[in-house]
């Protein structure tokens, strides 16, 4: 064999046994890679992303329910039908979206995290019930019950459904960085057919002293093909993805962060009002929720957007319910609190949630028709480029083959 592997029979056949183990290790290495790049794409929209939103819904639900039993709390009396089927269903939006967001999750960390949920939210009802009861009998220790209900709320429902939030959208650019990443096992194993390609051009010159040799420039053609295949089609894919700063995928989750926010001050606006009380520590922490939700919407739709605007108005509705506190007048700082009039806290507060449930719904369009788009862009690169290293692998073999031949 070492004999026969130094004439120029066994020298070509080593070139052509090369190049067609490398072309056929490329071709499998890009149906690999190429699959798993749209597999990931079918998880990310099928799965990963609409867990995402479900964990944000969560979030708002549960702000949301702390808020409206609040409200129900300074409507005095017994509250309306309308402030009770509010808190009724943010409850039960809450778990519609807990077991939506946690749906075929296995991890230990979410496990642990749904756990406290499921745990903490009857205990959190029982208390807001227990506020209801006493405060429709006139009882001042309705008051406690609800603050501790808020308590529960804040230390443990709101913070472990925001954890939840937060490993849902790192799933989703987890998702988005494995599909716009280069197949690079793909993309050297081809280059290796090139560069076998060049090499065995140049061993048949030496040993046949013909300039070319048709099969093998063929088969270079073919993968060179493929590799820009390979890199067309994955640049497409990171293209329309768009995980730049200013990408589909962060703007939908800084707009869920910023509703987050949104739900966090108007929790902090209502729960002012409640013990009658100095409002300052209640002061600080709506300031720091109100700059984080105005920085955040700067940062993706800017400070002429419907959203900042409203949030304008609403800040300057909290100032008068502040105003009014501060002035012994509590009757008209509760009615701006939770008042129908058009300039109250609540209904300003409504207008910037329904403009942030636009703006989350669109940033989550465009998200989910990137990862169409990353799709169709990477739709027929498995085979595609299979085929062609196959093709590639064919044409070595019968470019070769004759001047083999010559010397059997």
């Amino acid at each position: 064999m070492r004999r026969f592997a130094g004439t120029t029979p066994g020298v070509v056949a080593v070139v052509v046994v090369v190049s067609v183990v490398l072309c056929l290790l490329a071709g499998l290495a890009c149906v690999n890679q190429m699959s798993g790049k749209s597999a990931r794409r079918d998880v990310a929209l099928e799965r990963t992303e609409p867990l995402a939103f479900a964990a944000q819904r969560l979030y708002v639900a549960l702000s949301a329910a702390d808020a409206t039993a609040a409200t129900a709390f300074l409507s005095g009396g017994i509250e309306a039908p309308a402030v009770r089927g509010q808190y009724q269903q943010s409850l039960a939006d809450a778990a519609a979206a807990l077991s939506e967001a946690t749906v075929g999750v296995s991890d230990e960390r979410t496990r642990q995290i749904v756990a406290r949920i499921v745990a903490d939210l009857p205990v959190y009802a029982g208390l807001v019930e227990s506020a209801r009861t006493n405060h429709r009998q006139g009882f001042p220790v309705g008051s406690s019950y609800l603050r501790e209900a808020s308590e529960v709320m804040q230390t443990s429902l709101l913070p472990n459904a925001e954890r939840l939030t937060a490993d849902r959208f790192a799933a989703v650019r987890a998702d988005q960085r494995a599909i716009a990443a280069m197949p690079m096992v793909s993309i050297v194993l081809v280059v290796l057919v090139l560069i076998a390609c060049a090499v065995g051009s140049w061993i048949l010159l030496q040993r046949t002293n013909r300039r070319a040799n048709m099969g093998v420039v063929v088969a270079a053609g073919l993968a060179a093909l493929a590799l820009l295949w390979l890199i067309t089609a994955t640049g497409v894919a990171s293209n329309v993805l768009d995980t730049g700063a200013s990408g589909a995928s962060n703007r939908f989750e800084t707009l869920a962060k910023a509703r987050i926010s949104a739900q966090q001050a108007r929790t902090d606006e209502t729960l002012q009002l409640v013990t009658r009380g100095d409002i300052a520590a209640g002061e600080e922490l709506y300031n720091k929720h109100a700059t984080e939700l105005r920085d955040r919407l700067g940062a993706v739709v800017g400070p002429d957007s419907v959203a900042a605007q409203e949030l304008t108005k609403w800040t300057a509705g909290h100032r008068a319910q502040v105003e009014a506190y501060q002035a012994a007048n509590y009757r008209a700082a509760v009615a701006q609190a939770i008042g129908t009039e058009p300039d109250s806290s609540a209904t300003r507060f409504a207008a910037l949630d329904r403009s942030l449930n636009d703006n989350i719904a669109e940033a989550r369009r465009d998200l989910r028709d990137g990862l169409h788009a990353a799709g169709t862009a990477l739709l027929l690169s498995p085979s595609g480029t299979l085929v062609l290293l196959v093709l590639a692998a064919a044409a070595v073999v019968v470019g070769v083959w004759p001047r083999l031949k010559e010397f059997l």
